[in-house]
């Protein structure tokens, strides 16, 4: 018997060093774990402001392309806009110029080939106020509109409706929609 209490008390105590091993074990996997979960929560947690990052990076990018292509429309615009403009103040200076063109080939002459001149030399310059995109304000017969015209006098004629533009005498020119000079017209019937 004292062999079988031998026997048992080896068990006994291997069981006992199995046990510690177990409990070392469980205590160096939680240990482990822990390790683990706090690494994985540190990477969680530079992972989200990683994110957080790129979205406000992404939102400044956006703002950012946003507003040069609000500055890019705005400029193109500005350019138009001072483009016209530039030609209306030029224009406005070379009108008489053309006016006195006009005078000149209402006005009788017996040079034939002097006549030819003007024609061709008014032709050529009423072409090249198209090109540019300039029209002439001539509304003889129509309804008198103020943002085209300026009324200089009125008279009463029967055969005209009311407010009919009856005469003409100075021209209007426009480019696109801006008047550069509004025409001066006799109206009929005011």
């Amino acid at each position: 018997m004292a062999f079988d209490e031998e026997i048992k008390e080896e068990l006994e105590e291997e069981a006992a060093e199995a046990e510690e091993t177990v409990e070392e074990t469980a205590e160096a996997t939680e240990k482990e774990e822990n390790a683990d979960n706090a690494a994985e929560e540190n990477t969680q947690s530079e992972e989200e402001k990683l994110k957080a990052e790129l979205a406000d990076s992404k939102d400044k990018y956006l703002r950012l392309m946003a507003e040069y292509d609000n500055f890019r429309k705005r400029s193109a615009k500005e350019r138009l806009d001072i483009s016209a403009s530039v030609k209306a103040d030029t224009l406005s200076d070379i009108l008489p110029v053309l006016d006195n063109f006009e005078r000149a080939l209402g006005t009788e002459t017996q040079d034939e080939a002097y006549k030819q001149g003007i024609e061709m030399i008014f032709k050529q310059f009423s072409d090249a106020l198209t090109k540019l995109g300039i029209e002439a304000i001539d509304p003889v017969g129509e309804v008198f509109d103020p943002n085209i015209a300026n009324a200089v006098n009125q008279i009463e004629d029967p055969e005209l409706g009311e407010n009919v533009v009856a005469q003409v005498f100075q021209k209007g020119y426009r480019i696109g929609d801006k008047v550069i000079r509004y025409a001066m017209v006799v109206v009929a019937n005011p």
